[in-house]
């Protein structure tokens, strides 16, 4: 099978979307599938074909909102390379910008397509609104998400139970949506792969020693991720022992706030900001730590989650249907509801190491159902079914976009 996957953001960045991308990607060629990655320009403002990695990069426009940039809807230079590629499938990563070129070009070519619902766009309408007009901006948000995740593809996957309830119960839609949790390359994240790996000096790298018990969260560091819960605990945490401490891995809009809170609450000495890590070097750190901690509310499934547990740590995360069947309350992990259950997670955790061990045992073991093959095997079946419903005939792309763009097709190709 041809697979093109369109998204927003690709390698070198990092991210979850990234991440999620890249590991489809091995795991589909891994199958003996050819995969070609459609993906905007993140270093500058030209187009770039890698033609043996089968990457083609789009200029955009930056959007203001992290290193995200939109490109334009349908850019010609780039349909003369996807065309040569003969794609079975189109599977899009996102909504806008080579979302949106990903679905004009599945109708003008009559490509099946297929789309994964990445992000809950309601939890980040802040980004844009800053507060003002939040209600009418999220109904136009509900529209333009039901209008790209409905009307303008073949089959829509979302990773958890949670996206699947937003568009069944609140956005009403009538079609079938298929709960396709994401794989991960979890031997990544085993001990027993890192042969080379020295707790003890990584930890003294980063201002641990041996004997700190290390909180971990790695994620984007911004305010819907509720760090605000996790730096607020750290003043009572500490107050039973100073060998508690809080690393924290990422960078974002908020890092400097955060700091600075950091540094008022004289927790300078607690709690520890990496920053921005490069993706080979991420494991090291879930290596280093004692458990994994999340109080964000705005996740689709949560993969850090899972590459904690791949590490055999226990995760701590919030009572939220994104964790829903893959953390499991005292089998694997501890879910908590508010700052004083969280404290006692912690606390519980620090103070009893065959708790930590128990749960360290059955996170690697439930790490295990969320393998990268079993991830694209049910991807495949998907594609299978949009492609076994596809129209015998071309359906006729709207008629302005058409006639648009028809003319300037035909005199790049002159």
């Amino acid at each position: 099978m041809r697979i093109g996957l369109f998204t927003d953001t690709y390698l070198p960045y990092i991210s979850g979307l990234v991440t999620s991308v890249d590991m489809l990607r091995k795991s589909l060629e891994k199958l003996g599938h050819t995969v070609y990655i459609v993906t905007a320009n993140l270093e500058s403002f030209h187009y770039d074909y890698d033609k043996k990695e089968r990457v083609l990069k789009i200029p955009g426009v930056p959007t203001g909102i992290y290193d995200s940039r939109l490109t334009g809807i349908y850019p010609v230079r780039a349909i003369k390379i996807i065309r040569s590629w003969n794609l079975d499938i189109i599977h899009s990563q996102t909504e806008f910008g080579i979302g949106t070129f990903a679905r004009i070009l599945a109708r003008q070519y009559n490509i099946p397509i297929v789309h994964t619902y990445h992000t809950m766009y309601e939890d980040y309408v802040h980004y844009i609104t800053h507060g003002y007009f939040n209600k009418s901006s999220k109904k136009i948000v509900e529209y333009l998400t039901i209008f790209y995740c409905d009307k303008t593809i073949s089959e829509l996957i979302v990773p958890t139970k949670k996206a699947y309830e937003l568009f069944k119960q609140k956005y009403k839609v009538n079609r079938n949506v298929y709960i396709v949790p994401t794989g991960i390359d979890i031997e990544k994240f085993y001990l027993e792969n890192h042969p080379d790996f020295n707790k003890k000096e990584k930890r003294k790298e980063i201002g641990l020693n041996e004997k700190d018990f290390v909180i971990l969260f790695v994620g984007r560091v911004a305010s819907e991720k509720n760090l605000e819960l996790l730096l607020s605990s750290m003043k009572s945490l500490i107050g039973v022992s100073n060998k508690i401490k809080l690393l924290v891995v990422g960078d974002g809009p908020d890092s400097e706030r955060y700091k600075k809170y950091v540094v008022k609450n004289e927790l300078s000495s607690q709690v520890i900001f990496v920053g921005k890590v490069p993706w080979n070097k991420i494991p090291d750190y879930y290596l280093m730590a004692d458990c994994f901690v999340t109080a964000s509310h705005t996740e689709t499934q949560g993969l850090t989650v899972i590459e904690a547990m791949a590490a055999s740590l226990p995760v701590v995360v919030v009572n939220d249907e994104s964790f829903e069947g893959t953390v499991i309350d005292n089998l694997n992990g501890l879910i908590f509801k508010n700052r004083r259950e969280y404290k006692k997670c912690i606390l519980n955790l620090f103070q009893d190491k065959k708790l930590r061990s128990r749960l360290s045992h059955q996170a690697r073991i439930s790490a295990e159902t969320h393998s990268s093959r079993y991830f694209a095997e049910q991807i495949l079946e998907v594609y299978r079914i949009a492609i076994s419903n596809r129209p015998k005939h071309k359906i006729p792309i709207v008629e302005k976009v058409s006639t648009m763009f028809k003319d300037k097709e035909k005199n790049e190709d002159e």
